[in-house]
């Protein structure tokens, strides 16, 4: 599975001050809108199209247009914070919910909700800022592989290197696009140098 890591000035500016545990909940709302924007971009560079004629006010053109429609399938709660960007860009994109809580003594997902729309037939984009220990990531994409799902792809903010290993394993032909792998995760499972809790920073709780 191929694993991108965008690598961007703007990327690097936003990933900084999303670090900085003096940014408050506000500017971390923007700086998680801009950095899962350049995602959205990445994420999609590969898309299929097929020909379209149009009439410019001159003259006829073959234009191009996307050839397969799109799903996103954030993992909630922290996932949210990372639709609007891709619906702005993709904006007859469906969407999808995957509901996953991690215990926080042993760091594995519980399910509590999934909400999904048809997705046979499109690209399917599971999106969750922090790819930790994987578990969350491997389980929302074996539910939407269970639902229909062919082509998918992992979209994250920030990666740790178990992380990226587990859901490797387990579904080797997902593609990863990340806007960091860090350093390693914690005796708690929390990725260094990382940024702290997302959901919590982003949603001021």
């Amino acid at each position: 599975m191929p694993l991108h890591v965008l690598k961007h000035p703007l990327a690097d500016h936003v990933m900084t001050h999303l670090r900085d545990k003096t940014t408050k909940p506000a500017l971390f709302r923007t700086l998680s809108y801009q950095i899962s924007l350049l995602l959205a971009l990445e994420a999609t560079r590969d898309l299929a199209t097929e020909e379209k004629p149009i009439e410019t006010p001159l003259e006829p053109f073959a234009g191009r247009v996307l050839a397969k429609p799109l799903a996103i399938v954030p993992i909630l709660r922290a996932g949210l914070g990372m639709v609007q960007p891709f619906l702005d860009v993709f904006p007859d994109t469906s969407v999808g919910y995957v509901g996953l809580e991690r215990d926080h003594t042993t760091a594995i997902a519980r399910s509590y909700y999934c909400k999904l729309p048809p997705l046979d037939g499109k690209r399917v984009l599971v999106v969750d800022p922090m790819l930790a220990t994987g578990g969350s990531a491997v389980q929302a994409i074996g539910v939407v592989k269970a639902a229909g799902a062919k082509e998918i792809v992992f979209v994250c903010i920030v990666s740790s290197p178990e992380g990226v290993a587990a859901l490797q394993a387990a579904h080797p032909e997902v593609p990863i696009h990340t806007g960091a792998v860090d350093r390693t995760l914690n005796d708690r499972k929390y990725i260094l140098p990382g940024l702290g809790d997302f959901g919590d920073r982003l949603y001021g709780t």
